[in-house]
């Protein structure tokens, strides 16, 4: 470890490892649920579930991405963080949120309250008062970071990093407005949800890849640059006008079935860019890392966000199709790779790189770490195969015969049961994970007490 605040990351990891396990224990629960429809439904309904896994999602993904920062940012521009208490203190302002939230959510606390209560936009259902001191966490975090990269060394990582990072705390404002009119809520609510995670995540997920490609390889600081930049223009010129696949069903003008078709058929082209630039860098590497682990999640990332994000996407974004799968199992097979696959490992691959510098030991448990790897990609693929052979069943009993909701999904029960099993399996590759990383070998503990080993970079 390069410099002393580099220590901030720390932290945020292991808070964002704490939400990680409730995320996909709740994930969990909510797969039980498809199959025995009456667990917990008079203490712990369905609808509380689901808003708690996707809920811890979203905020253990910004931990995630708030501590690469803290992490990445000292090395490349090569200074210490401006304040690590502004940023201890917007930590806690996060997990005081969160604490919140969860406790609104489970007790219905504060129910039709403006303030306080919950809303009922999906994703977006924390009450008013979490989400503003979202906004000032935010404003605590850019304040930090942008002082301390402009009184450094610029690099396109943390240029990018930094585009990425303000976009998200300017998209997250249009969570504020909350029109009566749904359609023109859904207008705005897209601006948040889609422009986050098909557009600004995009760069800082390209960012960070970045970062461990030049650490993990050795590859010149200039080819991985190029990489960078072209990815950034193709995730920008297709993320933006893409949010149009959205707008088919709201309401809005038809001119957006158009433009949302054309422009999201390209949302595949970053992805497979990534996927080509992480390969070729390995492939192109100098450097005989010795954290196999942090490479194979790094790698494991592209893949599975390229055929997560990019190609199941692009199996149901054309209007064409979409009018008949839209709001069925293949929207949840889609989304379950893509958020696992883009953003979901990429954390898990600047945790397993960072975890042993942050605690001055050699990378450790990296065949546990390996293990986890295996058994939560396997796991989410499965499950992804599994909700699109039951969303195309779906679609077609539901939307082309026309049968009844219930009917069609008392059909279902079988893919719900497989859905469950590989919930299952990743759970399990979680709790490896959070394993691998917080306890250490003993030979490794041996080997670091008896003798001061400088982890390699």
């Amino acid at each position: 470890m390069k410099y002393e605040t580099q220590k901030i990351a720390y932290y945020y990891f292991l808070a964002a490892m704490a939400l990680f396990v409730v995320q996909v224990s709740g994930g969990l629960l909510a797969g039980w649920i498809y199959v025995s429809p009456n667990t917990l439904s008079t203490i712990l309904p369905f609808n509380i579930v689901r808003m708690l896994h996707t809920n811890a999602l979203i905020v253990w993904l910004l931990l995630g991405f708030f501590g690469a920062a803290y992490y990445l940012i000292p090395e490349e521009a090569e200074r210490d963080i401006h304040s690590p208490k502004l940023a201890y203190i917007q930590l806690a302002i996060f997990v005081l949120g969160t604490l919140g939230v969860v406790v609104t959510y489970v007790f219905d606390l504060f129910h039709g309250n403006f303030l306080l209560g919950k809303e009922g936009r999906e994703f977006l259902e924390q009450p008013l008062w979490v989400k503003l001191g979202i906004v000032v966490g935010a404003l605590i975090f850019l304040y930090n970071i942008s002082l301390t990269v402009l009184a450094g060394r610029r690099t396109a990582i943390t240029s990018v990093l930094l585009i990425g990072l303000w976009g998200i705390a300017i998209f997250f404002l249009f969570a504020l407005y909350n029109p009566s009119n749904l359609s023109v809520d859904k207008m705005y609510w897209w601006y948040v949800v889609h422009l986050w995670v098909e557009g600004v995540w995009e760069l800082v997920m390209a960012s960070i890849l970045a970062f461990l490609m030049l650490k993990l390889t050795g590859v010149d600081r200039e080819v991985v640059e190029k990489w960078l930049y072209v990815i950034v223009g193709t995730a920008l010129f297709s993320g933006i006008l893409g949010t149009g696949h959205h707008y088919y069903w709201i309401g809005a003008p038809a001119y957006w079935q158009w433009i949302g078709s054309i422009f999201s058929t390209f949302e595949i082209v970053p992805f497979f860019l990534m996927m080509v630039f992480s390969f070729v860098m390995v492939w192109k590497g100098r450097r005989d890392h010795p954290n196999k682990a942090a490479l194979l999640w790094a790698l494991g990332t592209t893949v599975l966000a390229f055929f997560g994000a990019g190609v199941w996407g692009f199996l149901h974004t054309l209007h064409g199709v979409n009018f008949y799968t839209h709001g069925t199992q293949i929207t949840a097979a889609h989304g379950h790779l893509a958020f696992f696959g883009a953003y979901v490992s990429l954390n898990l691959a600047i945790f397993t790189y960072a975890f042993p510098i942050l605690r001055n030991r050699d990378p450790y448990n990296q065949v546990l770490n390996m293990v986890s790897f295996w058994l939560m990609a396997g796991g989410m693929t499965f499950m992804t195969f599994v909700l699109t052979f039951a969303g195309t069943l779906q679609t077609h009993l539901q939307r082309v015969l026309g049968q009844n909701y219930m009917e069609v999904q008392d059909q279902l029960a079988l893919f719900y049961y497989m859905r469950f099993g590989a919930g299952c399996v990743v759970v399990l590759g979680a709790l490896v994970f959070v394993y691998a990383i917080l306890f250490p070998q003993r030979e490794v503990i041996e080997q670091s007490s008896s003798v001061s080993v400088a982890p390699a970079e």
